[in-house]
């Protein structure tokens, strides 16, 4: 993923937006809401991370649909067939954005819409990912005991936050694109993976605590490498790891090696191997194409979500666009799917 360094000072915005969330009037109160919208659980999951959302609209940046219509994002994203929210969290980040604050703001507004979610803990106080699994500055001195102890204290802050106001999370992720484990150097997979089980066990048994119902998952990038996949699922089961889905990212646009098609059907091979091997179900947590080659976009997309749903026993849960909303050269990210007017592109057809 592109991620650059965001606007300083943003903290307060999540504090005071999750106020006025709280505090509007009752029937903004998830006990006395009349909303009835019936969310379905068994059907396919067509979803997008919208992470980035706050800061953008912070920043002046507004969302229109294809007639020129100023929308709420997350409304205009479920007009075009979207049905679920992913939402990334981290511990202390400095500027604010996806902090436990900005995260219920954007996981309350979903819920409102009668939108499934998508936790996605990073357990860093930036971005984790197959290049960097940075330990949160407050847990840099911490042991291996002290790490289990703190992520399982910090889902747990973060997950009776949700519950508190009425929304239940269908999935939680526990480490993002977590090819060679998290928190490093202690839950580095290459070289303890016994030490990634353990971290990985704290964040399950803590989810399961509070919402005994969510399916946990682990997720890596790569969904096309069957190899790397492998590797660590064995290495985990052997230690005792415990998960209920197995995530993947999949960015054609980042491989030059291979054509879309190729690597779809390799990600394809890849969810029914592991739908055999460990008897538990996938689903596509990060995809993405570069949003000026919209057409292209559609047909990846297109027949991904064909080919993963046709997967026997509706094994694949479903499939998560990437910050499809990023737009205007947000953070220099060129993987989204709105033009530069804020108008979604062709691609998003894709989930109608």
């Amino acid at each position: 993923m592109i991620k650059n360094i965001f606007k300083a000072g943003a903290f307060l915005l999540g504090m005071i937006a999750f106020t006025m969330v709280s505090c509007s009037d009752k029937n903004d109160d998830p006990k006395s809401t009349t909303d009835t919208t019936t969310v379905d659980t068994t059907a396919y999951a067509k979803g997008a991370d919208v992470s980035w959302l706050t800061e953008m609209e912070y920043n002046g940046k507004m969302f229109y649909n294809a007639s020129g219509k100023q929308m709420d994002c997350i409304e205009l994203l479920k007009s075009l067939g979207i049905n679920s929210i992913r939402l990334r969290v981290w511990v202390n980040p400095t500027t604010g954005w996806c902090n436990k604050s900005d995260v219920l703001v954007k996981a309350w507004r979903a819920y409102k819409l009668g939108m499934r979610i998508l936790i996605d803990f990073h357990y860093s106080d930036s971005w984790a990912d197959p290049s960097q699994q940075t330990v949160p500055a407050a847990w840099s001195n911490y042991s291996l005991t002290e790490l289990e102890q703190a992520v399982s204290d910090h889902t747990t802050d973060v997950l009776t936050a949700l519950k508190a106001k009425g929304i239940t999370p269908e999935w939680v992720q526990v480490g993002n694109e977590t090819s060679n484990g998290m928190l490093w150097p202690t839950g580095k997979a290459s070289t303890s993976m016994a030490n990634y089980a353990a971290l990985n066990n704290a964040g399950y048994s803590a989810v399961k605590t509070i919402f005994p119902n969510a399916k946990v998952v682990i997720h890596l990038p790569n969904g096309d490498n069957n190899s790397l996949y492998r590797w660590m699922f064995d290495g985990l089961k052997s230690n005792g790891g415990k998960w209920d889905v197995i995530g993947m990212s999949l960015y054609p646009s980042a491989d030059t090696t291979m054509t879309w098609s190729t690597k779809v059907d390799n990600c394809i091979a890849n969810m029914k191997d592991m739908i055999s091997r460990y008897k538990t179900p996938v689903m596509l947590c990060e995809v993405g194409m570069p949003w000026d080659d919209a057409a292209t976009a559609k047909s990846f997309l297109s027949d991904l979500i064909t080919k993963s749903k046709a997967i026997s026993s509706n094994n694949c849960l479903g499939i998560f666009y990437w910050e499809p909303e990023a737009y205007g050269s947000w953070n220099a990210y060129t993987l989204g799917a709105f033009d530069d007017s804020g108008k979604p592109t062709e691609a998003l057809d894709a989930f109608k």
